[in-house]
């Protein structure tokens, strides 16, 4: 039988907690309530109560209660819950999660949602699903739903919602027990990095990757896609990384609306996972529609992409420090890294001819990335050929597929 774990602020909301449970119950789930309110009432309904939680965070209870600081409460409780949950994951005792709450319960769901893997089912009903949804998703796959009214009791409304996300949670669960310990797919999994100026060599890449007997999942280097790329290898999912586009790296530079954070471009390298990359469209920064350009950039060379893409070229300047930056998080790289330099241009743009052709920065961006590595023994490939033209894709591809061999052997 399929777990839930019912998560929430029992102090609160025991009335919508109880009803929630006994449809998960009807469902023909298994649930184990943890209670993660830090008063009292209703903790008699807690499979875990909040005492538990606390200890899990290092603290107790009474301390969080008597220090009546809401604030630093919320923030224990939510590093107590991440930790049971994902025990109870690791323990085979979760197969579901679901979260109800207001501003301060679903900050607190969140963590937990978050600790658990890609492809767990994971549900989080909240007033605040309906803004910027960004601090409850993070980079895996939580689903939302829209409570509509707030969370105080269990009427018309809240009766249709809540009981659709209890058998909404109930279905995904019993799916993935079901199928949790059944063979699954058991190839080499590899994150590959693309953007739209990159597709060429990306898609020459996965052909070869997939007939060596890859699967590759390919993440849009739009921010997102690069932290889930990073949360995912951070995970231990990945067993390679052909980071071809690094283009997120400027945007943080920048202030381009697609960052990924300061972090891109280290998970791999701290988890000793098999990399090749590359500087696939380094050449740009990406904004939004034109007009919403900082007036800072006036001067700059810029290309509309589409009507709410605007792309900049980086500058000389721009493109040494984001070579250096590169050079600098490889060179602290745990495991095997080759780098991949398209010496006739990053992207499908910055080509002769093209608009974003210049040659001088692009040159600035790979001496400062061989200077990054020159004492470290990570091989660093100067290929004559833009990184589109075929054959700069599948020579990444043959790199790693060496990599993960010879680790594997270890060669």
């Amino acid at each position: 039988m399929a777990t839930v774990v019912l998560l929430g602020t029992l102090d609160t909301k025991t009335e919508e907690y109880r009803w929630v449970r006994d449809q998960l119950r009807d469902a023909g789930c298994d649930v184990l309530l943890i209670n993660v309110g830090t008063f009292a009432h209703g903790a008699e309904l807690a499979d875990i109560g909040a005492d538990e939680v606390a200890r899990a965070a290092g603290t107790e209870l009474d301390r969080l209660r008597d220090a009546r600081d809401r604030g630093a409460a919320m923030d224990a409780m939510a590093t107590g819950a991440a930790v049971i949950v994902r025990r109870l994951f690791d323990e085979g005792r979760l197969d579901g999660l679901l979260a109800i709450g207001g501003s301060s319960g679903s900050s607190v769901a969140a963590r937990a949602l978050q600790a658990l893997p890609v492809g767990v089912p994971k549900l989080l009903v909240s007033t605040m699903a309906s803004g910027d949804v960004g601090p409850y998703v993070g980079d895996v796959d939580v689903t939302l739903m829209y409570s509509v009214v707030d969370i105080s009791g269990i009427n018309r409304l809240s009766r249709a919602v809540l009981g659709n996300a209890a058998a909404a949670a109930a279905g995904m669960a019993q799916r993935y027990a079901r199928v949790r310990d059944e063979t699954g797919d058991e190839r080499t999994l590899v994150g590959a990095t693309m953007f739209g100026l990159t597709t060429p060599a990306v898609d020459e890449a996965r052909d070869y990757l997939t007939s060596a007997g890859y699967e590759v999942l390919v993440f849009h280097a739009t921010g997102s896609g690069g932290r889930a790329m990073e949360a995912l290898a951070a995970s231990g999912m990945l067993d390679g990384v052909l980071d071809l586009t690094t283009t997120e790296l400027a945007d943080d530079l920048v202030g381009g609306v697609l960052t990924a954070g300061p972090h891109r471009l280290e998970a791999a390298g701290r988890a000793g996972i098999p990399q090749v990359v590359s500087v696939g469209a380094l050449d740009m920064v990406n904004f939004g529609p034109r007009d919403t350009v900082p007036e800072e950039f006036a001067d700059r060379k810029f290309l509309v992409h589409n009507p709410t893409v605007t792309l900049m070229r980086t500058t000389r300047d721009e493109m040494a420090e984001l070579g250096a930056r590169i050079g600098d998080k490889l060179s602290r790289a745990t495991g095997p890294v080759e780098v991949y330099l398209p010496l006739k241009g990053v992207s499908g743009i910055d080509v002769e001819g093209g608009p974003f052709a210049d040659p001088d920065a692009d040159a600035a961006c790979f001496a400062a990335l061989r200077d990054g590595l020159k004492d470290t023994g990570v091989p660093v490939h100067d290929v004559d050929a833009a990184i589109n033209d075929p054959g700069f894709g599948r020579a990444a591809a043959e790199a790693l597929h060496r990599l993960i061999r010879a680790q594997r052997t270890g060669e």
